[in-house]
């Protein structure tokens, strides 16, 4: 036997028969935490800032990698030990 049960209601009403916790008000707060969070920091996101972040890194790792490619390069000049 099969049974096929329909019940009509609104989110609230549902969970509040399933006895699931109501998380509006958690989800109000951290929504308002982002919000809050992203207008502090709203001044990073310039392009000017950006570019500074991002310029700064980019010569910092420009400089490890020239660095490793040097090393590389000198390890290559050298002789190959056979070991005898």
């Amino acid at each position: 036997m099969k049974v096929t049960v329909n019940v009509e209601c609104t989110p609230e009403e549902a969970r509040t028969f399933l006895g699931l916790p109501d998380v509006q008000p958690l989800n109000d707060y951290m929504m308002n935490a982002m919000q809050e969070r992203l207008a502090q920091n709203i001044h990073s996101m310039q392009p000017e800032e950006m570019l500074k972040n991002w310029s700064s890194l980019g010569v910092t790792a420009q400089d490890q990698f020239f660095k490793l490619m040097q090393s590389a390069a000198q390890a290559s000049l050298k002789p190959f030990s056979t070991g005898k």
